[in-house]
């Protein structure tokens, strides 16, 4: 884990520019009810540059209905939870990925990126839909794309 040794948090014209001592600077705007997440043990931060969430996490998605993906080790065996705008966690990491929620359901994947399978959970982490999908895409006005097999030949 990343320990956070400096952070300068500057204000130019409404976009914060965070300067950290990792030797990486980042530019955002705010998103979510002005809280970002970042990759790589990066700060969440209100509108003002307040340190609202201390650095933790080895990866992270925006938050979205009040909850954020973040994973936990590195891209191959670290695992994917949700946090809630304070940090604490309300689905423990347990997926292989996992997306932001949207509808109420979140994509989560079990098993790795060539032959893993998605499935969604609600909001506690319960399966709505258990994983069996090789692709699922958000939810939007009730539905959601799938897709059972590979991309070329669906077997």
């Amino acid at each position: 884990m990343l320990q956070k040794k400096s952070l300068t948090v500057q204000i130019v014209l409404g976009v914060v520019v965070l300067i950290a001592a990792f030797g990486a600077v980042y530019v955002f705007v705010t998103m979510h009810k002005g809280i970002n997440l970042f990759d790589k043990g990066f700060v969440t931060t209100s509108k003002t540059g307040q340190i609202v969430i201390n650095p933790q996490f080895d990866a992270a998605d925006a938050f979205s209905e009040g909850l954020a993906a973040v994973r936990i080790g590195d891209d191959k065996t670290g695992k994917w939870g949700f946090i809630d705008e304070t940090g604490k966690y309300v689905v423990n990491p347990q997926f292989d990925f996992a997306y932001s929620f949207a509808e109420g359901l979140a994509r989560v994947r079990t098993g790795d990126s060539v032959s893993g399978k998605w499935g969604y959970i609600d909001k506690t982490g319960k399966y709505v839909v258990n994983p069996q999908f090789d692709a699922a895409d958000v939810f939007v006005g009730g539905l959601a794309a799938v897709r059972i097999g590979d991309d070329k030949t669906g077997k």
